[in-house]
Order: structure tokens, then C-alpha cells, then sequence
């Protein structure tokens, strides 16, 4: 099959790639995943955002590209994984009568969702700030120090991070977009 031109719309782009590049992306998924239904829902979601890809027409390396696509959705599926056994080891811990029950579970995990996709598009710098805040909760001198930035960078991270989270979670409350379908 041959390449579309560049100048072809992004939609016969996109077909071109799913029809040539489909069936090896679950193969190759399938076997760092060793799951076929987790292979085909992160392939599904590599094609998603290829649609969304505004410059198809450039792709030089097409292998390249969605294995890239694919790198950072299996990163997110295996943070998103360890976040929930995370929760649910923690939640073990607790006596049973203090449990949450399976709806509000659901909701917590997914809550959880929206603020890890929330964090997700922070800088490496930002993330680690607000997680040696929240999670280990250290002081902002202790994390400018830690991560070799200002009081003032700390504080303009912990905003930002502080900032996504609540837009993240206003649009949860409105139901007005999902977190990316879990895996």
C-alpha cells in the first residue's frame, strides 16, 4: 500500500497507518503486556490520539510514532496501576467496617484518575514538587532544597499542580470529560 501524499487529508493518513501498522502494534503490545484485551485497548488508544495528531502528514517513521504513542499509554497505564494497588493496599490495612463501599470505591479510584491525568502533563520538576508535598510532606524549603530550585519555583509548582487539580476535578463534578479509560 502505498503512502498517501502530504497533502492528503488527516483522516486518509490515519486509515493508511491503521490498516499498515495496526495488527504489528498488538503484536508488539501484546507481548510486553502479555494481554490481549491490554494490547488491543492501548492500540485503540494509540489510534485515538494519532486522529488527533494535527502534522499525520509528516510522519516520516510511522513504527516510530506509535510505538512513542504507545511508550507514554503503557507509562500511564502502569502508574495508573500501581496508584490502584496502592490505594487498594492501603485500604486493606483498615478494619472492614471502615471501607468504603464498591460505588464509592469506584468513585475514589476514578478521582484518583482525574488527578494523576491532572499531574500528567506537569513538568518532572512540578510532579516531584507535589509529591514531596502531599504524599511526603515536606515543607516547601525542604523541597527546594531537595530539588535544587527556588522557595518561589516551589511555590509557583505547588499553584500549577494545585490549579490542575481543581480544574480536573470541577470537570469530574460536571461530568464534563472522563479521564482516559482504564486498562
Amino acid at each position: 500500500m502505498t503512502a498517501p501524499s502530504p497533502s492528503a487529508p488527516p483522516m486518509l493518513h490515519a486509515r493508511q497507518l491503521f490498516a499498515s501498522h495496526h495488527g504489528w502494534l498488538v503484536a508488539r503490545l501484546q507481548a510486553r503486556l502479555r494481554c490481549t484485551a491490554d494490547a488491543q485497548d492501548v492500540a485503540s488508544e494509540t489510534f485515538l490520539r494519532v486522529l488527533a495528531s494535527r502534522h499525520l502528514g509528516a510522519v516520516q517513521e510511522p513504527r516510530a510514532f506509535l510505538t512513542t504513542i504507545a511508550k507514554r499509554l503503557l507509562f500511564t497505564l502502569w502508574r495508573r496501576r500501581a496508584l490502584e494497588q496502592a490505594y487498594l493496599e492501603t485500604l486493606a490495612l483498615h478494619p472492614e467496617e471502615f471501607a468504603p463501599s464498591p460505588e464509592d470505591r469506584a468513585v475514589l479510584l476514578e478521582t484518583l484518575d482525574y488527578i494523576a491525568q491532572a499531574l500528567d502533563g506537569l513538568p518532572l520538576k512540578a510532579r516531584q514538587a507535589f509529591v514531596l508535598s502531599q504524599i511526603h510532606g515536606l515543607g516547601y524549603h525542604a523541597i527546594a532544597g531537595q530539588l535544587g530550585i527556588s522557595h518561589s519555583t516551589v511555590r509557583r509548582h505547588m499553584a500549577e499542580g494545585f490549579r490542575r487539580i481543581a480544574m480536573a476535578l470541577a470537570q469530574q463534578e460536571a461530568g464534563v470529560a472522563a479521564p482516559a479509560r482504564r486498562t
